[in-house]
């Protein structure tokens, strides 16, 4: 029989965090290459203090800490850097125009409502700040950009469950 409580001398819970961001990363590349089919669009959630990242200033005041944005009709110069780790794109915020730098590591939270997927992350920090000394993320920030219509909940795929138990 084996001890549960062993801790992995392998990275799987990095490994696997990684592998569901790229998923992020796939999708955002497809829309700066290709636009987004049909009614798909993407609510993605991020920490605006996280070092990195970069937000007009009327934005870091009303959203100190984390912000969701939707990427679907009108949005511009979306580009995504896989060596920088991070993904830049144009948005309006009330009819004012704003470019947004975000590292991968900042994201919280990725939805595509149109097809009912979901994952949430916690921020990585690199060290340049300790995550202990940041506030949690807001439980409901609202997004950026208003839908129309309400869209259904997506599906949230949580690490959780594969998680090592601590004593």
């Amino acid at each position: 029989m084996t001890d549960t409580n062993t801790p992995s001398l392998l990275p799987y819970e990095a490994w696997a965090t990684r592998a569901l961001r790229s998923v992020v990363v796939d999708a955002l590349e497809h829309a700066a290459r290709e636009g987004l089919p049909g009614e798909h669009h993407f609510y993605i959630s991020f920490r605006t203090d996280h070092p990195g990242t970069s937000i007009p200033a009327f934005l870091k005041a009303k959203y100190p800490h984390e912000i969701t944005i939707v990427i679907q009709h009108r949005f511009w110069d979306l580009k995504v850097d896989r060596v920088a780790q991070r993904f830049s794109v144009g948005l309006s915020f009330s009819g004012i125009p704003a470019s947004l730098t975000v590292p991968f590591a900042a994201l919280t939270a990725f939805q595509d409502p149109h097809a009912q997927f979901g994952l949430r992350f916690q921020p990585e920090y690199d060290g340049e700040e300790d995550a202990a000394d940041l506030p949690p993320p807001e439980a409901a920030a609202a997004p950026a950009e208003t839908q129309e219509e309400p869209a259904p909940q997506p599906q949230v795929v949580s690490l959780d469950a594969f998680r090592r138990k601590r004593d």
